[in-house]
C-alpha cells in the first residue's frame, strides 16, 4: 500500500495532482428563517423582499425569497471543505441566478471539475445549485489548488 491513501483527512484537501475531470462533490442545506436573518445582518442586505412578507407579496415573486448569495455561499462550502477542499483558494466565480430560493427550501450545491491547468495549479469547476429538480444557480469557478510539489 505504498503511497495509497486509505482515508481522506478532513483538514487536507485534494492537491492538483489528485484531481481529474469529472470529479464532483456536493453540499445540501435547508434555508431557515435564521439563515436569512443572519445573512441580512452579516451582509447588510436588508432588502424587504427577503425580510418582509407583506412587501414581498407585491413583487414578481409573490412572497419572500432568500438572498441569492446565501445559496452561492453553499458553493463556497463545497469548494472549501470537499472539492478541492482545505487549502484551495477562489480565483474567480461567475453566477447566473435562474430561480428563487424560498425559506424552507433545501438547496444542493454541486461542483464538478471541468478542466485542469496543472502548470498554473488551477481547476475550473462547474458550480450549480438546485432545489429539487430546479436549477437555481448556474456558474463556473476557477480555483487555485495546492500542489504536492509546494508542500
Amino acid at each position: 500500500m505504498d503511497n495509497v491513501k486509505t482515508y481522506r483527512d478532513d483538514t487536507q484537501g485534494y492537491c492538483i495532482e489528485d484531481l481529474a475531470v469529472g470529479m464532483s462533490a456536493s453540499f445540501a442545506k435547508t434555508v431557515t428563517e435564521a439563515d436569512i436573518l443572519l445573512f441580512s445582518g452579516v451582509s447588510g442586505d436588508t432588502n424587504p423582499v427577503h425580510l418582509n412578507q407583506v412587501y414581498a407579496e407585491t413583487t414578481r415573486f409573490k412572497g419572500r425569497i432568500s438572498h441569492g448569495l446565501l445559496s452561492a455561499g453553499f458553493i463556497s462550502a463545497v469548494i472549501g471543505t470537499r472539492l478541492p477542499g482545505p487549502g484551495s483558494i477562489y480565483i474567480s466565480q461567475n453566477l447566473q441566478f435562474k430561480a428563487p430560493v424560498r425559506p424552507g427550501d433545501t438547496v444542493t450545491a454541486r461542483v464538478t471539475v471541468t478542466e485542469l491547468v496543472p502548470e498554473r495549479n488551477r481547476a475550473v469547476l462547474q458550480t450549480r445549485c438546485t432545489v429539487g429538480d430546479t436549477l437555481v444557480i448556474d456558474g463556473e469557478a476557477v480555483i487555485l489548488v495546492p500542489s504536492r510539489a509546494e508542500a
